[in-house]
């Protein structure tokens, strides 16, 4: 029973990092109608601007908060200066777009602070608690609450504020938008800053439980985009719901499928893709889309 509730809580754990990347690839979807495959690269740069704040004498908790603030603004520009072009042309170029800015995103990460693992301080304890058998971390409860809080106000503001409206009437018909006098533009960079405050938080969650390096988050972009597949483009909790979904039966299959392992349990949320896809191509908490003609 202890093996069992210690294998859940790490795949919640674990999940809660997929979901942090999961709910800012939402977020710009909802903003702009795009998929961000640099979402990754994002989260690994505010990292790293919060580990070099943290070296410079600042606390880790306002590093972090200052890498926040700064990476909202580098979204705002990377979409304001360069993802506006592509934004409403081909589909395929913007994703291409995206893939080109993860790497160069990574690179320039790398060219400024090597490719060597760096120690990332942890915004939790590392002390356990033991739970019926198990040894459950404070970090892992952390990580966990941090996610819901995150996916709490994402829900709150696409359902009840006038930006999240905005946002979503912006990435639906950006025309119609603007002739009821919306700003656009303005809707756009915000948007993107708001994904890549979420990015900042994902950097921080991961950087202590692995090492900081340039392709730290290559896997959770792959797991994430897993869970947005799995949960639906337009749910916030769908996303998140997946991505927990996919830590838990991960581990679950590792330990307790004997053909699986360790080795394969990357099939998991894949072949949970295949599933989900063949029954419920929306996603498991998406809505079909109703085209009018």
């Amino acid at each position: 029973m202890g093996t069992f509730i210690q294998l859940v809580i790490d795949g919640l754990s674990t999940g809660s990092i997929y979901a942090a990347l999961a709910l800012a690839i939402v977020l710009v979807n909802q903003a702009t109608g795009m998929i961000n495959f640099a979402q990754g690269g994002m989260a690994v740069l505010s990292a790293y601007i919060a580990w070099w704040f943290t070296g410079i004498g600042v606390p880790l908790i306002l590093a972090i908060l200052l890498a926040v603030v700064v990476s909202f603004f580098m979204g705002a520009i990377i979409e304001r200066y360069l993802m506006r072009r592509f934004e409403r042309g081909d589909p395929d170029t913007a994703i291409v777009v995206t893939i080109g800015l993860l790497t160069l995103i990574t690179g320039l990460a790398g060219w400024l602070w090597t490719y060597n693992n760096q120690q990332f301080g942890s915004l939790f304890s590392l002390d356990t608690i033991p739970v019926l058998g198990a040894s459950i971390s404070v970090r892992s409860i952390g990580t966990i609450v941090v996610i819901v809080v995150m996916m709490g106000l994402l829900q709150a503001l696409f359902l009840g504020t006038k930006l999240g409206l905005a946002l979503r009437a912006v990435a639906i018909n950006p025309q119609s938008a603007a002739f009821s006098g919306l700003p656009v533009g303005r809707l756009l960079m915000v948007g993107w800053g708001l994904a890549a405050v979420l990015g900042a938080v994902a950097g921080a969650l991961v950087a202590p439980q692995l090492t900081l390096t340039p392709g730290m988050m290559d896997n959770a972009l792959v797991y994430a985009l897993a869970a947005v597949i799995l949960g639906g483009l337009s749910s916030p909790i769908g996303v998140v719901v997946a991505a927990w979904l996919i830590g838990v039966l991960e581990n679950l299959a590792a330990v307790y499928v004997p053909f699986i392992g360790y080795d394969l349990k990357v099939a998991v949320p894949f072949i949970l893709i295949f599933v989900v896809l063949i029954v419920r191509p929306q996603g498991l908490f998406g809505r079909k889309a109703v085209v009018r003609v």
